[in-house]
């Protein structure tokens, strides 16, 4: 897909990986809507730098895990930008406790914004990307829906579905010519790892991950770019992580 002048709408668009992905949409020379829940200067900062690129970004205000929002979202993005082309659900958060100890407000609530938040934006953006006779969903797992992850099961158990909802969006919108993929990062410095501790970290890089650093959003954002443009990829999960779920020893 030759990006200039695409429309793409980006959820959880105004940090982190949503942000980076967001950006270098834009440097392709794609308009974007970004979307985050709360329109701070840290928002307002991403929709500058997409400015600077000479292409057009709106910033809408919205709570992925409610039906009425996700549809609000699409509607919006549309009557601003033009159409829709590329959808992309980078909006999440954690789930923290293991399973036996995890609240069942805290697992519903997972469900709601990786799972749920999916099945509203879809059902509200496919239509509109259909009128463009071709488009890209790109959804953001985690390699922790690959493997699990001790102390954060609801996280995993959601992020697993994501790619498995990759898959049957992908086989359902083919015949429309639109491609879903999806993208797994690994421990990734962004505020979501900002909990973890130095000796932590140290582990990681020592320990889990071959390459031995951590990933960067930009890292992700390549992997995301590559997905959208590349037409002759659908129903696949990108692990960007280092190699760490690939090591046995």
């Amino acid at each position: 897909m030759n990006l200039e002048d695409k429309v793409c709408l980006v959820t959880g668009g105004t940090r982190g990986i949503g942000a980076a992905a967001a950006i270098v949409l834009a440097e392709q020379g794609a308009d974007v809507a970004i979307v985050g829940r709360h329109l701070d200067a840290e928002a307002e900062a991403t929709q500058a730098l997409i400015i600077q690129t000479g292409r057009r970004c709106v910033l809408i205000s919205a709570d992925m895990s409610r039906q009425d929002d996700a549809a609000r979202c699409v509607d919006e993005t549309v009557a601003a930008l033009g159409g829709l082309d590329v959808l992309i659900h980078s909006a999440g958060g954690p789930a923290p406790g293991g399973f036996m100890d995890v609240s069942p407000e805290v697992w519903y609530s997972a469900f709601d914004t990786h799972v749920h938040a999916v099945f509203y934006l879809a059902r509200a953006a496919v239509p509109f990307i259909r009128e463009r006779g071709e488009g890209s969903i790109i959804l953001i797992s985690s390699a922790a829906g690959l493997r699990g992850c001790l102390g954060a099961s609801a996280y995993g158990v959601v992020k697993g579905a994501l790619i498995h909802f990759t898959r049957v969006l992908a086989r359902e919108l083919a015949d429309s010519n639109i491609r879903v993929n999806c993208v797994a990062p690994g421990i990734i410095r962004t505020r979501f790892h900002d909990s973890m501790t130095p000796e932590a970290k140290q582990h990681n890089l020592a320990n889990r991950i071959p390459l031995h650093r951590e990933g960067t959003s930009e890292d992700v954002a390549d992997a995301i770019l590559m997905l959208v443009k590349n037409d002759f990829i659908t129903g696949e999960t990108i692990t960007i992580d280092g190699g760490m779920t690939m090591r046995i020893v």
